[in-house]
């Protein structure tokens, strides 16, 4: 005869784990069976439902401890993953230590992916140790061992946070004791970090590794690319040639558009536009049709050298393929014209755009602005600035700085005071330097009342001048005998700089 079964012990919430019990209350007499309300059995679907929208992890977790106390319920992986996202979210580390405790008991199958999801969250939170520990975890809690995937995750994680002595102890506790080799992706993610580092030579070591007769994880096209990339960041442009060669006449692996991407930016980053173009060429004749970044890098390598109709050719061969611009191909090319003075057909590009429906942005529109303020077009620049966050564009501080600093540099500063009411009136402050420029600007033109007034306006926005152009601005307000300004400044002096002694 089966025994029944005991009655589940009381469960204590991990988020109060292991701060200890507090004494609670006396529970109320119970209600008779027939006044009690029925309560309605929640389901996995129901409990994953609400835990996962539930704005509070402890209502959260009540809600999990709840739904166990119901007669006939256990809660499986997909309850346990929902609970321990959501505290992983709200950075409950201690609750998920408890929580990841209990799965040990608990008599369903989980898979790995439990542990995975949470290792991003411990590498956000600096806690690298626990990344490597939901790895080490996975067989105790799983009865699996790790996959390549799990161990690809974790390398990842504590590479790119520069742990890399957990990272030996990851690759060498996988061999040695779970008998796990690191197969091609795993071999690809130690290549990219050496890379980074900038160890070209152990980068290099494990490609070799890779490319051995016997070996079990041979390089593949993400291999090849980022030995190629590291290769041309360091101007070694022959032997990236040279490896992209070798990947195709040795390994019979065909480049695909992202490979030749890393040629042609190469080459051009080290001004090389013309050996670009032939990769670009060469790309055509392997019937690799070139995409929209590849004709982009082309044409900043042609921008960077100012070979404006270079690129306008490229510009117009990529359309003749069929293939739109996107708001990187067009800014790319009106920073050329704009540059070279030739405003007019980069503000004709930006209506093409419209046209096409492809959303100008703030970096265009800043393109344009600095384009207009290099050829002293202040008020064009200025009606720009005044309409285009009527017309959906969220101009951000570097929009009127630009031309602040270029009217401040010119010496318009009634333009540039009118300027200032615009950005105090968005709440936008002018940089420090740019600031103490145009007050210095004011005074020297003898505008006592307009850098009085700009004065007082920058002092609202919590601005507090250099010393210096507040002594330039006493001493021009003596002069023009404006002895009741010169005791409002001592007072904003007292007020903002106090602490300050002259």
């Amino acid at each position: 005869m089966v025994s029944p079964r005991p009655p589940p012990l009381p469960w204590i919430s991990p988020l109060h784990y292991p701060k200890g019990l507090k004494p609670s209350s006396p529970s109320p007499p119970p209600c008779p069976a027939e006044s009690r309300p029925r309560r309605r059995f929640i389901s996995h679907t129901d409990a994953i439902r609400l835990i996962t929208h539930h704005s509070d992890p402890q209502q959260a977790l009540d809600l999990f401890n709840s739904c166990a106390a119901q007669p006939g319920f256990a809660h499986n992986h997909a309850t346990y993953s929902a609970i321990l996202l959501r505290l992983a979210r709200s950075r409950k580390f201690l609750a998920i230590d408890a929580l990841l405790h209990r799965i040990s008991s608990e008599p369903c199958r989980f898979h790995e992916s439990i542990l995975l999801s949470l290792m991003p969250f411990f590498s956000r939170a600096s806690l690298h140790e626990k990344t490597l520990d939901a790895f080490f975890s996975i067989l105790p809690l799983t009865r699996f061992k790790p996959s390549s995937k799990a161990l690809a995750t974790c390398l990842n994680l504590l590479l790119s946070s520069s742990r890399f002595d957990l990272a030996q102890s990851l690759l060498s506790h996988a061999q040695s004791h779970l008998g796990i080799s690191p197969n091609t992706c795993v071999r690809n993610i130690l290549i990219k970090h050496l890379c980074k580092s900038g160890d070209l030579s152990a980068a290099f070591k494990v490609f070799d590794e890779m490319r051995h007769s016997d070996s079990s994880s041979p390089p593949n096209l993400i291999t090849y690319s980022t030995l190629m990339a590291a290769l041309c960041n360091e101007g070694k442009l022959k032997d990236a040639y040279q490896l992209f060669e070798e990947m195709i006449e040795r390994d019979k692996i065909a480049p695909d558009a992202l490979t030749y991407n890393v040629l042609i930016n190469g080459f051009c980053k080290h001004g090389k536009v013309e050996k670009a173009k032939a990769v670009l060429e060469f790309m055509r004749r392997n019937d690799c049709e070139p995409n929209v970044f590849n004709y982009a890098s082309l044409m900043n390598g042609f921008c960077k050298q100012s070979r404006i109709e270079d690129a306008k050719k490229v510009f117009d061969e990529m359309q003749s393929s069929c293939l739109e611009p996107d708001a990187v191909t067009y800014t790319t090319l009106i920073s050329c014209y704009c540059r070279a003075g030739r405003v007019d057909e980069g503000i004709e590009l930006v209506k093409q755009m419209r046209n096409r429906d492809c959303k100008a942005d703030v970096v265009t529109y800043n393109v344009v602005i600095e384009g207009l303020c290099k050829v002293e077009r202040f008020r064009e620049a200025m009606e720009l600035l005044e309409s285009l966050p009527y017309e959906g564009v969220r101009l951000n501080v570097a929009s009127y700085r630009i031309v602040m600093n270029s009217l401040c540099a010119k010496g318009d500063m009634e333009m540039a005071l009118g300027l200032l009411g615009l950005m105090l009136g968005r709440g936008v402050v002018p940089h420090f330097a740019t600031s103490n420029k145009l007050l210095v600007g004011l005074c020297d033109a003898g505008s006592v009342a307009n850098t009085a007034i700009a004065l007082f306006g920058l002092a609202e926005m919590g601005f507090a001048p250099e010393i210096g152009c507040w002594i330039r601005l006493v001493e021009c307000m003596c002069r023009e005998r404006k002895l009741v300004r010169v005791l409002q400044v001592f007072d904003e002096i007292i007020n903002h700089c106090g602490a300050l002694e002259f």
